[in-house]
């Protein structure tokens, strides 16, 4: 789906998603064992790779791109160098409410109300799970004229900062949302998150990998519409 002729989103299933903005290339959550894409991690030459958590859904094929930067929590960093082999002088550690210059994307790092456990084992903390703002401009609380923002939300429950900060902030015109329920917002609460942020565009994410997460998508379609009438909602194949 294209924003604007400033930045493109292609939706790799799950929670993975490319991002083209300017002459810059990202990937957030490299996960591509899932139903909804035919693409293998060897087709993609990103220059950054973003990581809201240390799921494996999220973080499972980070070791296949040692050619990119890797940008996430100092603790999630710090991991992915000790156990997938990035190389620590291609990581860049930031944190909640920092915004970081990726080329020509500002990325800021958001709140998401979830755990962390590392991998699948889950013995471990990755500190603060994390959603993402992308944008082409740097944000601030006043509206850019023109400006294109991209909220990734992560894995995330409904959450009040969504309203306070997030859509009051960052002012995203497009959102990427976890609606499968089970271990993330179900299609009701997106429904409620898409008029929390004000997105002119709203994608289910997170959805049908696994039984416990499989959902029909009109009941997200359906919330959309109820919730947030301003947002249309955009199923992607």
């Amino acid at each position: 789906v294209d924003i604007s002729d400033v930045m493109e989103l292609t939706w790799h299933g799950h929670s993975t998603w490319s991002v083209e903005l300017g002459d810059t290339s990202l990937l957030i959550d490299p996960f591509f064992d899932n139903p909804k894409t035919d693409t293998s991690p060897e087709e993609l030459d990103p220059e950054y790779v973003l990581l809201t958590h240390g799921h494996a859904d999220h973080i499972a094929h980070v070791g296949e791109f040692t050619d990119a930067t890797v940008a996430t929590t100092p603790e999630l960093s710090g991991y992915v160098v000790a156990e997938y082999g990035i190389d620590e002088d291609s990581t860049i550690g930031f944190n909640m409410g920092g915004t970081i210059e990726l080329g020509d994307a500002f990325v800021t790092m958001v709140r998401a109300d979830h755990t962390n456990g590392l991998d699948t084992s889950y013995e471990n903390s990755g500190g603060m799970p994390a959603g993402f703002g992308v944008s082409d401009t740097s944000p601030t609380k006043i509206e850019e004229e023109g400006s294109e923002s991209f909220y990734h939300a992560g894995d995330t429950a409904l959450m009040s900062e969504m309203k306070d900060v997030i859509g009051s902030y960052l002012d995203p015109d497009v959102a990427a949302l976890p609606a499968g329920d089970h271990f993330t917002m179900g299609p009701l609460q997106a429904g409620i998150a898409a008029d929390w942020v004000d997105v002119e565009h709203a994608i289910p994410m997170h959805y049908d990998s696994f039984p416990p997460i499989e959902i029909d998508t009109d009941e997200f379609v359906q919330a959309v519409e109820e919730k947030a009438p301003d947002t249309e909602a955009v199923i992607l194949d």
